[in-house]
């Protein structure tokens, strides 16, 4: 039997949106690893120390061992390795357990102008030379295909599913209800305040889903607080809002949105940063800008269409090298 690793980009993370991602991704790849013995690591914390390393122990040899390990999403990639990052706790003395990984539906953080050296460096010992990368967006792609590897832009794995026959299933016209997300580490109180008077405004029920650890602090700190119903960070939680009311999803978290969609609720993302505008340009997600949002009015009252330009040739091809 094949042993294979996921490296958990969830387990750990302070942002319920990872769970998102990694439910997707694991769902996707549940064709080629299905059969196989699997075991998870967390990107969180490191995998092992450089110390543990030098002797094979269990970890070090299965990882060693295994006939695909799998980086699992989000935004992972960085331009800048050097300092310590939580998404991503690797560095060149840790680094072992990772060769030879296989990104999925990857995404970049461009947190400097440019990569640097010693980023390039450990990316090139970490990936895979022997398989296609698989990336979120074209800016990811090319970033990649710079380092040397060979990429395929399948689209983020959350929208794999949001095929021309289930995006036909979510409605174009307005709902009655909605729920509504904001982000702690993003926070623009006087348009978020008035995105909150918008949808106070326009709906029957306004409900709040805390998808970061910080997101409620936030929120307590805006106006008209006490109209919203409040709905647990949990993803069963919010899972259970969206499927049991009828309901639009409106807010500056990506990938509630995107979870909304596969629960078949049309969705507006508030675009806040490069990855809902990458992902736009890649993806025909249905977005606004939040300097725009006083036009929001207009376009929850519009007929809204989700058709997401699935990658369809490009996840095919990338789950055929298996």
């Amino acid at each position: 039997m094949n042993q294979n690793v996921i490296f958990n980009t969830a387990c750990g993370s302070r942002n319920m949106g990872d769970y998102i991602i990694y439910d997707s991704i694991k769902r996707e790849l549940n064709s080629i690893i299905e059969n196989n013995f699997l075991v998870e690591y967390a990107t969180h914390t490191p995998v092992s120390h450089w110390y543990q390393n030098t002797n094979k122990n269990p970890i070090y040899k299965y990882c060693q061992e295994a006939q695909y390990k799998f980086i699992s999403g989000t935004n992972i990639l960085q331009y800048h390795m050097m300092r310590p990052w939580a998404n991503w706790n690797v560095n060149i003395f840790n680094y072992k357990p990772y060769r030879n990984s296989i990104l999925v539906g990857v995404g970049v953080n461009p947190n400097r102008p440019s990569m640097d050296t010693y980023t390039k460096y450990l990316y090139r010992k970490i990936l895979s030379p022997n398989y296609i990368h698989s990336a979120r967006d074209e800016r990811t792609k090319e970033i990649i295909e710079s380092l040397g590897f060979q990429a395929i832009n399948t689209g983020c794995a959350t929208t794999w599913m949001l095929t021309k026959q289930h995006c036909a299933k979510i409605p174009t016209k307005k709902a009655s209800n909605v729920i509504f997300t904001l982000t702690d580490y993003h926070k623009n109180p006087v348009q978020d305040q008035l995105l909150i008077n918008i949808l106070l405004n326009n709906y029957n029920k306004v409900s709040y889903w805390v998808q970061g650890s910080e997101d409620f602090a936030y929120l307590t700190s805006l106006e008209h607080t006490e109209k919203l119903t409040i709905i647990p960070p949990h993803l069963s939680a919010y899972q259970h809002a969206l499927t049991s009311n009828s309901a639009d999803y409106v807010g500056t978290r990506l990938h509630a949105g995107i979870f909304a969609m596969q629960n078949f609720v049309r969705s507006v993302i508030i675009s806040i940063d490069n990855r809902t505008r990458d992902m736009r340009e890649s993806c025909n997600l249905n977005t606004i800008e939040r300097k725009d949002i006083k036009d929001l009015p207009d376009l929850i009252y519009s007929n809204i269409t989700t058709k997401i330009n699935l990658k369809e040739d490009g996840i095919k091809a990338w789950k055929e090298q298996f």
